[in-house]
């Protein structure tokens, strides 16, 4: 079978990504424009499509009669027309447990250095401010601990959980929080809006549906009365950037950690930039789940995938 990858890019150099058992012909590159011309060429003779990000519409998928199996390098599978898929007989993969470390990890890398206000600290050690203020110790923004603090979590699947674990070491409490507008299904959830005004972290694990979008806004920001720090490993869809960047900006919430915005990579007019010079914000570019040990684990799993499926 011949199978097409589109956006090998999307991984880190040096990992190595062989083909797939029972994959004859393999074709990589390193990315493919959102063209559906270029996708529908690249991909003619193909059994196979491999990508992470590149959007297969029903346009492609209807063009591409050999094709078999769409095989996502993601768990998020938004990219692809799933009624197209099924309307064509292809079968659609996604890979999932694969980041279960990183994002975890990641995710309190951007909780703590916004809390302790790194870059801002970074920034004031390497142009000089530090050693013109004439102190020893420079505190300009307040350090703050974790131990005490309440966590909240919108989205308890694998991530979220571990998440938790992590949190309770550092003595945290841990809120999850019930879909919005529902009774909680056990003594293991709160409320969403009490999550909201209970928690002094809120961190995002949940996918992005229709009940998600834009689930963080204007409305729910105001029911935040602790004025938590907002951490979002999720996806950018799930929060208004406009809203949010207005509530940092009036200091109604702490301050915005994100791997993630809604338009990816983020657009020079996005609010969110707005907030790039802000002490208790810090981005990073989609990368939480990319540890170079998630990176093999996804190949892994995605490899046994693609060969089980060829073998029937």
């Amino acid at each position: 079978m011949k199978a097409v990858f589109l956006d090998r890019g999307t991984f880190s150099e040096g990992i190595e990504l062989p083909a797939p058992s029972g994959v004859s012909d393999y074709m990589t590159y390193e990315s493919t424009p959102a063209d559906s011309k270029v996708i529908i060429e690249r991909c003619q003779e193909a059994d196979i499509i491999i990508t992470n990000k590149v959007k297969i519409n029903a346009e492609v998928i209807s063009r591409l009669p050999k094709l078999k199996l769409i095989q996502l390098t993601a768990t998020g599978m938004n990219n692809v027309d799933k009624e197209a898929c099924d309307a064509h007989n292809v079968t659609l993969y996604n890979v999932a447990g694969y980041a279960v470390k990183s994002v975890p990890e990641h995710t309190f890398m951007l909780m703590v250095m916004a809390l302790r206000a790194g870059i801002h600290y970074h920034e004031k050690v390497v142009n000089g401010s530090w050693a013109t203020s004439n102190r020893f110790s420079l505190m300009d923004v307040p350090l703050v601990d974790l131990e005490g603090k309440t966590l909240g979590i919108i989205g308890v699947g694998t991530i979220g959980k571990r998440v938790s674990e992590i949190a309770r070491v550092f003595g945290m409490t841990v809120l999850w929080a019930e879909h919005q507008g529902r009774t909680p299904r056990s003594d293991d959830y709160t409320a969403f809006d009490d999550v909201l005004a209970m928690s002094d972290v809120i961190s995002l694990h949940a996918p992005l549906t229709d009940d998600t979008k834009h689930l963080i806004n204007k409305e729910t920001l105001a029911k935040m009365h602790k004025q938590p720090l907002l951490v979002n490993v999720a996806r950018g869809g799930i929060v208004d950037s406009q809203a949010l960047a207005d509530a940092v900006n009036s200091e109604q919430i702490l301050g915005y950690a994100t791997d993630v915005f809604e338009h990816e990579p983020i657009s020079n007019d996005d609010p969110l930039l707005s907030l790039k010079g802000h002490p208790r914000v810090i981005f990073s570019p989609h990368n939480a789940w990319g540890s170079k040990s998630a990176q093999i684990t996804l190949w892994h799993i995605l490899t046994q995938q693609v060969a089980d499926f060829i073998n029937g």
